[in-house]
């Protein structure tokens, strides 16, 4: 991987679980569980290589759509994760944030995010966001209320405003945008997933659903994304 162009955060759709599971004739949840799974590898891999940042989209705003019994069983997969993750903080040197209106989430879920965000803000290793209920639109649509607010309080006034304020309202506030977005599961369009921050980010669209996802497919990811000039549009 030395002679390759690492990435310094990585974005990732983690699409197809439900496919995974059904063509195994298995529970959806079965396949969440596998998907989890595989995104502890990921993260170790993603370590291994040299990336500084990964984002993972874990549950969006629009996901709340789903069946009740499948919401249900995610809201119970990441309470478990939540757990293990705290478990494991001192071992896997991850620094955890999730982005998100966590409001919507239970107060056990809540309270197991803030918890894990402490206990890793000191952390020096791969930086870890979580995206929990989640969607592009909402984030944005929150940071324009955060800067009315501002306005309304006269904290800053309407022609003070600026690229850095609208994007310190953002819940991305101090991380990097993405550099390349990796979606899973054959499916071509980013689902409301980082908006802003994509702007001049590379996609790599990868057929394999995301249970089969492993270490071989990110190495191919990133070498792809290697051969690629970033001209952010100066040429």
């Amino acid at each position: 991987m030395s002679e390759l162009k690492i990435p310094k955060h990585i974005a990732i759709i983690m699409d197809g679980n439900g496919r995974w599971a059904d063509k195994r004739f298995l529970p959806k949840k079965a396949g969440h569980r596998k998907g989890a799974d595989v995104l502890e590898n990921i993260l170790r891999c993603s370590n291994k290589f040299g990336v500084k940042y990964l984002s993972a989209y874990a549950f969006s705003t629009e996901n709340w759509n789903r069946p009740q019994d499948e919401v249900n069983d995610l809201m119970d997969l990441l309470d478990n994760y939540l757990d293990r993750y705290i478990e494991k903080c001192d071992e896997n040197g991850l620094k955890i944030k999730c982005i998100g209106d966590i409001s919507k989430l239970s107060d056990a879920l809540q309270k197991k995010i803030l918890k894990l965000e402490a206990l890793t803000e000191k952390k020096n290793g791969l930086n870890f966001i979580i995206a929990l209920n989640y969607g592009a639109r909402d984030e944005i649509f929150r940071a324009v209320k955060k800067i009315l607010n501002m306005v309304l309080d006269k904290k800053i006034l309407p022609n003070e405003i600026t690229k850095s304020i609208f994007e310190s309202c953002l819940d991305t506030k101090n991380i990097p945008d993405p550099d390349l977005l990796i979606r899973t599961g054959g499916e071509m369009r980013i689902s409301n997933f980082l908006l802003w921050q994509c702007a001049y980010t590379e996609f790599y669209f990868c057929d394999k659903f995301w249970p089969d996802f492993n270490e071989n497919d990110l190495e191919d990811a990133i070498k792809n994304f290697s051969m690629r000039q970033r001209r952010f549009g100066s040429r």
